[in-house]
């Protein structure tokens, strides 16, 4: 055989091994950006993060979670590495066994229930001195009552003696300890900001309490963390905490009735509401829409979403959620309204006028 056919079998013997080595690591690889994807995807969004407190209170929920994740990693580690040894261990027929000898017993006594026991009560008792920080504070510390009743699926939110009745919106002052009341109308919600407190339970028939206290200004998103139906997913709320003269005077804005219209186009709106279905489903305050099923409409336009965070409050999604909500939200309570052109453009005028 000549030089050319050897040293062209070599190259050929040489790339298999390295495919074949390429082929091992290739699962490995993958592997590896499975785990590491979705911390990935979860640090690139940092809206809705229990990693990114505004509070004391997340921020001792975050400062255990960050303890128990480095914990377990580094057990995990250890169990890799015992596994790895014991794996690439090579016995001869004379090798004594594990147990015999002085530390034959003791050592993965100490490693399999001693280290675990150790750990495990650390653990807790770092759970326990968190617990105080992200329990409700007493009533005479919070200077601020909020109710939050969970709809399928919309969040009904009410000021209880400010005569301020909203929707997937709490407007918070910061610094300010609020008192969250929480409860449902139908089945079993949960209320969360994750960068201001931990999850509660919305329960029918139950009033459960949460505190929310914002250190700086800010929009949090909050979401239902408990599976209630089809639309679950898309059943988010903002909390926006601002400085106290502008929370005061958003909560004095809220509380007056809807402003009657002042152009003939408003005053058409208004009647086709009016004259509408939509009455016996939304209050308007000032008029005779007084519904209690939907989401309270008297300063609808001075809120960020519709749908409960599902769109934009613009001019178009407003339209196309009036004529067919269904499309945006399947399953949700609120059928479809036949309007004409013109009778939608006024109505669409007097709801945007509603500030």
């Amino acid at each position: 055989m000549d030089r050319a056919t050897k040293r062209s079998d070599h190259n050929i013997g040489a790339s298999r091994r390295r495919g074949g080595r390429a082929g091992r690591r290739a699962p490995v690889t993958i592997g590896v950006f499975l785990l590491l994807a979705p911390i990935v995807a979860g640090c690139a969004e940092n809206d809705q993060s229990t990693l990114s407190p505004k509070s004391s209170a997340s921020d001792e929920i975050a400062r255990l979670w960050w303890v128990m994740l480095i914990a377990s990693a580094v057990i995990f580690g250890v169990v890799l590495v015992l596994l790895f040894v014991a794996v690439l261990r090579r016995r001869g027929p004379e090798s004594p066994p594990l147990s015999s000898g002085r530390g034959g017993l003791w050592i993965p006594a100490v490693g399999g229930i001693v280290v675990p026991i150790v750990v495990l009560a650390g653990l807790f008792a770092l759970t326990l001195r968190t617990l105080p920080k992200t329990s409700p504070a007493s009533a005479s510390a919070t200077g601020l009552t909020i109710e939050v009743v969970g709809r399928q699926w919309f969040w009904d939110v009410s000021y209880p003696g400010k005569d301020v009745r909203t929707a997937n919106e709490l407007h918070i002052p910061v610094g300010v300890p609020v008192n969250v009341e929480v409860s449902s109308a139908d089945v079993v919600h949960s209320f969360w900001v994750p960068e201001l407190n931990r999850k509660i339970d919305m329960i029918p028939g139950q009033t459960n309490r949460v505190t929310l206290e914002a250190d700086q200004a800010g929009t949090y998103r909050g979401q239902c963390a408990e599976f209630c139906g089809l639309q679950h997913a898309h059943m988010a709320f903002y909390v926006v905490a601002e400085p106290r003269a502008k929370f005061d005077t958003w909560l004095a804005r809220e509380s007056n009735p809807a402003a009657p219209p002042a152009t003939p186009e408003l005053e058409r709106g208004q009647q086709v509401l009016l004259g509408s279905a939509c009455v016996y489903c939304h209050t308007i305050d000032g008029t005779n829409a007084s519904g209690k099923i939907g989401p309270d409409l008297t300063h609808l336009a001075s809120r960020m979403s519709l749908g409960a965070g599902l769109l934009p409050n613009s001019k178009g999604y407003l339209a196309g959620w009036i004529l067919d909500p269904q499309h945006f939200k399947p399953g949700n309570k609120m059928p479809g309204t036949d309007l004409s052109g013109s009778d939608l453009q006024a109505l669409l005028a007097y709801l945007e006028s509603l500030r």
